[in-house]
């Protein structure tokens, strides 16, 4: 007997159809086994799937499994925001609230609405403190695994894996065409960090009038079978707690910055990070968010034997 699920494909990261980051959300994933749902992840073949099931904490509204094409996260950004806006619009969260928490594999993963309950017209996740790795000394082979030359590096700003539950490697350029410029050796860039064997490798180029708190930026996921993910909400938090530690944003108590995404590859993406500061050497960052809006674009049903 075939059975049937009904799945919504999401923008996410975007106030219009079309743009942004795109997602797939199985509303009510019971009944599928693992491989079926990686399956699924595949043949949509979008960065992520999510597939929405009854939670196992306390405290969480539902639990979300995350997959990309090729294997299943922990945590990720857009899934995150897409799936709490799905259950919000579908009437699966708690009549009339604001603020909920997702059971991901990582542990619970609050997120908090605006606008109405029913059709939030933004989304906010909190992400744990950021934790960041040594820098990366080989700074000339980092660039040329990114088919640039070391001149195109940011001076004076470290390569460096950073994380707040899902770790990538940022690399800061100097200008937005060095950015758009960068193509990834997937070969290479192992050569010389041989975790980026599973890491995703996160490109930015902070805006140069730092008091706006802007920065252009891609990230090239082919260890996860996502050649460039458009918007990748769990590396917006680590990215704005290095923005606020390198000087590279200018310094305040609380800030907001805005990551803009996929502009190269026409899915253009903002990505809003707020966070709090305090003095320190390096600075104390806290308070992590990372949000953003949701559009919806097909709503359909999946039959499967």
């Amino acid at each position: 007997m075939s059975r049937r699920y009904r799945v919504l494909h999401l923008d996410v990261f975007t106030d219009r159809v079309l743009a942004g980051n795109q997602l797939g959300v199985v509303l009510d994933a019971r009944g599928l086994a693992d491989d079926e749902m990686q399956a699924i992840a595949r043949e949509m073949n979008l960065a992520e799937t999510t597939f929405v099931l009854p939670p196992t904490r306390p405290g969480c509204v539902a639990r979300v499994r995350i997959f990309t094409p090729g294997r299943e996260m922990p945590f990720a950004g857009h899934p995150t925001i897409g799936t709490a806006w799905a259950l919000a619009t579908e009437g699966l969260a708690p009549a009339g609230a604001t603020r909920f928490a997702l059971d991901e594999a990582i542990g619970p993963v609050e997120v908090e609405l605006e606008g109405d309950a029913t059709r939030p017209s933004f989304v906010w996740m909190r992400h744990r403190d950021a934790t960041f790795e040594p820098e990366v000394k080989e700074r000339a082979a980092v660039a040329a695994a990114l088919a640039l030359d070391e001149r195109d590096l940011l001076p004076d700003a470290p390569i460096q894996t950073g994380s707040t539950g899902n770790p990538l490697l940022y690399v800061p350029l100097r200008t937005r065409d060095a950015v758009d410029r960068a193509t990834l050796d997937q070969r290479r860039i192992e050569a010389v960090v041989p975790d980026t064997a599973r890491l995703g490798v996160f490109v930015l180029a902070p805006d140069p009038d730092r008091a706006a708190r802007r920065v252009y930026t891609r990230m090239f996921a082919p260890a996860h079978g996502v050649a460039e993910d458009p918007a990748t909400g769990s590396a917006a938090g680590a990215l704005g707690a290095y923005l606020a530690i390198h000087g590279l944003v200018a310094p305040a108590a609380a800030m907001r910055i805005v990551s803009e995404r996929g502009t190269k590859i026409g899915r253009q993406s903002f990505l809003h990070v707020t966070l709090a500061m305090r003095d320190g050497t390096p600075p104390v960052i806290s308070d992590i968010r990372v949000g953003g809006g949701v559009v919806p674009a097909l709503d359909g049903t999946l039959t499967i034997p």
